[in-house]
């Protein structure tokens, strides 16, 4: 009995954490539209710049939200 809820602790722990880990956002800007936006994952490709003041990292949407208003150049048309 104790084996088959170590395995289901297991199991939701394996499925759950992923959720939590998604605690980044950047504010970034598309390189050839010029448009910004807010994404959960550093960008890895050279379509996209992180445009946040001195590379912040938020630690919620609302936050990188407020953050992008801040950004000139995400202002700016």
């Amino acid at each position: 009995m104790n084996v088959k809820s170590i395995v289901a602790a297991a199991l939701l722990a394996a499925f759950v954490t992923p959720a939590f880990a998604s605690d980044e956002f950047y504010v970034v800007q598309d390189v050839k539209t010029k448009k910004c936006t807010i994404v959960d994952q550093k960008p890895a490709d050279t379509t996209t710049t992180v445009v946040s003041p001195s590379g912040t990292i938020y630690k919620t949407r609302s936050e990188a939200e407020t953050g992008m208003k801040s950004v000139k150049i995400c202002t700016s048309d």
